[in-house]
């Protein structure tokens, strides 16, 4: 008698929210919703912080010193999780968050708030990193979509009252509250995340990469001329106009350190966009400039140009970051090869952009900015997730730690620099409202090119 013909049964992917994942899911959406909370937050009563503290010509830098930070951060943190596991650099992170959180608050000039940004910056690096690395090695290749997708939907309700929430704050209390605020809200984060911390790597997964980007003392030293050089192009471009010879040599300084760094940070050939894995990364660069450079100066335009009140200015980050959601839920229904879902991305960011320009212009509502960052949004979270999946879909084991790093790298570089250089643009431009809407036309511009170019160069990323 023949035995009965095995029925297939079709395959279904673990589930983020079952039983196997719930708890690392939950914990790390938390911490990620402090994040997104802490840039919602920060985006928005940064006019107050400025005029308060006589800091608007440090408007970009604020934004920058954090971002610089970062990738120093980054890099240890991503080389640390390759040999020793997430676990420290996680909680090393957290910790360094919530003490720049408040050193924020307490900061009586500009100087001690550019510090504490950069402890934050810091903090903010080594989390992320962690969580990526986390992802890895928790969640198995075809579940990771879901988990990028839950991350970009973490920002869904920081983006829906976080710019009310932080405006109204610092009306009522003054923008201090804002930082001490978030502290509080660490501690279920980490107990949800204690199954996850416990969780022992593999021998595979413990096992560091034997190439150039796994010496630790010769990747520090690269992280360090990378922010170093970084920080010192920005304070070059930002001070021609003032101080032209110093100046000089810091943007030609800065250059050739940045461009050491990079070369040891960065998987081979991507400096050349070498297809593939090279070009991927560098991506996530393009498309960080491109949407954060406008990003950060939308609510000073339209609080000085249009006259919003600070709740009003930052509902179009509020439908940015809904966009952006909307835009990596479908990133995770795969419909389109990767690099076609890279371009269409691109192309979203590069007509948000644009499309924000409007917001400015005399006889023009200010409102225009809110369907201009939906699509903007929606670009980044079709785009950069794509970037984020692919990029991890492409590394070693052994690797991911590096790539993931290697990823926030550009992330954070590229922000920082388009950033740092837009403010650089409105200290030459000029202050009053007719010049602040001059200079954000010319960084929409300019980060329009910066979405193309990603555009162009999408497929290599195949």
């Amino acid at each position: 008698m023949k035995a009965p013909k095995a029925v297939d049964t079709p395959y279904e992917p673990p589930r983020i929210f079952g039983a196997a994942y719930r708890t690392a899911t939950i914990g790390i959406l938390l911490v990620v919703t402090l994040v997104a909370f802490e840039g919602m937050s920060v985006g928005v009563v940064m006019p107050m912080v400025s005029e308060q503290l006589d800091a608007l010509g440090l408007y970009g830098l604020s934004f920058s010193a954090f971002l610089i930070a970062s990738l120093f951060a980054n890099v240890v943190s991503g080389l640390w999780a390759d040999r020793r596991g997430y676990t420290m650099p996680f909680l090393l992170g957290v910790v360094l968050f919530v003490l720049g959180m408040g050193l924020a608050g307490a900061a009586v000039n500009k100087e001690l708030f550019l510090a504490a940004r950069a402890v934050q910056g810091l903090g903010a690096g080594c989390t992320i990193v962690a969580i990526y690395v986390m992802i890895a090695r928790v969640y198995p290749a075809d579940v990771r979509p879901r988990v990028f997708a839950g991350l970009s939907a973490a920002w869904v309700v920081p983006a829906m009252v976080g710019p009310a929430v932080a405006g109204s704050v610092a009306q009522a209390w003054g923008w201090r509250w804002v930082f001490y605020g978030i502290i509080p809200l660490v501690v279920p984060a980490l107990v949800m995340l204690v199954p996850a911390l416990k969780r022992r790597p593999s021998q595979e997964e413990a096992a560091p990469s034997e190439g150039p980007r796994s010496r630790p003392v010769a990747m520090t030293l690269a992280a360090l001329a990378a922010a170093g050089g970084a920080g010192a192009l920005l304070w070059g471009i930002d001070n021609l106009h003032i101080r032209l010879a110093l100046s000089a040599v810091a943007v030609v300084a800065g250059l050739a350190a940045l461009g050491y760094g990079l070369r040891q940070l960065l998987p081979p050939g991507a400096l050349r966009f070498g297809a593939g894995l090279p070009t991927t990364i560098m991506l996530r660069g393009f498309f960080s400039a491109a949407f954060f450079g406008v990003n950060g100066f939308i609510p000073l335009a339209l609080e000085q140009v249009k006259g919003f009140e600070l709740r009003d200015a930052g509902i179009a980050l509020t439908t940015g970051a809904l966009g952006w959601s909307t835009g990596s839920y479908l990133q995770s229904r795969r419909s389109a090869e990767p690099y076609r879902r890279i371009r269409t991305g691109a192309a979203c960011v590069m007509a948000g952009v644009l499309l924000s320009l409007l917001s400015v212009l005399p006889g023009v509502t200010g409102w225009v900015a809110v369907p201009a960052w939906i699509v903007a949004g929606f670009g980044m979270g079709l785009g950069m997730t794509t970037v984020s999946v692919t990029a991890l879909k492409q590394s070693p084991v052994n690797e991911q730690g590096a790539n993931s790093a290697a990823l926030s790298v550009t992330d954070m570089l590229g922000s920082a620099l388009a950033l740092g250089v837009g403010g650089a643009l409105v200290n030459l431009i000029g202050h009053g409202p007719s010049e602040i809407a001059r200079g954000f036309g010319v960084i929409g511009a300019l980060m329009a090119l910066v979405a193309l170019a990603a555009l162009l160069l999408s497929r290599r990323a195949r």
